[in-house]
């Protein structure tokens, strides 16, 4: 199994938060980003955090932080950066706001794109797209095509995937680790914390 890098994507302004940096509210007993740091640390062997804040690098000590390569490009740019920033190797990618994200499903996303995949995205019903791009596993084969929609105006985080084999992981096959709605529940406001779905 090729190396892979467990990137946390701390992107946003945190504009619905009041500027409040979300990934530090705690769920469940703990901060959010350091949920997603354990599931990741369980599946890959580094980490790395992409985020804007200047406070960021205090946030996980330890662990390698970066910034966003092509600034205001939105999700599609953190990803950039992951990518970017990871040295030839593919990363397994969370979004740092996404607490309940259990480690199962990220080893099965690992093994799709080791498989042979440029790109291996879990099937939902949650997400408008039909796919999780935000919690995925991604080649390093991406970065020429992300740049190629960046440099096009492209911001859509799953619009480079016409240009990549993507590998989809089966709805049936992600309910083996629990409800879609938990799974890739994502906080979004300060009132989504104490209604995060039951486990």
């Amino acid at each position: 199994m090729t190396r892979c890098v467990g990137v946390i994507l701390a992107g946003g302004g945190a504009t619905r938060f009041g500027g409040e940096p979300k990934g530090l509210r705690v769920v469940e007993g703990a901060r959010i980003l350091d949920r997603v740091a354990s599931v990741l640390r369980d599946t890959t062997e580094e980490l790395l955090l992409v985020a804007n804040d200047p406070g960021a690098a205090a946030w996980l000590p330890g662990v390698r932080t970066v910034a966003d390569v092509r600034t205001g490009q939105g999700a599609l740019g953190g990803l950039h950066a992951a990518l970017s920033h990871a040295e030839g190797l593919p990363v397994l990618v969370v979004a740092w706001d996404m607490p309940f994200v259990p480690a199962g499903l990220l080893r099965a996303l690992r093994a799709l794109g080791d498989a042979g995949a440029d790109v291996a995205v879990a099937e939902s019903e949650s997400s408008g797209r039909g796919v999780e791009p935000l919690c995925a596993w991604y080649g390093p084969s991406c970065l020429a095509a992300i740049e190629r929609r960046l440099d096009a105006g492209d911001r859509r985080v799953v619009g480079f995937f016409e240009d990549v084999r993507v590998a989809r992981l089966p709805a049936a096959e992600v309910s083996q680790y629990g409800e879609s709605a938990r799974i890739f529940f994502n906080v979004n406001f300060p009132s989504d914390l104490p209604i995060a779905p039951p486990s």
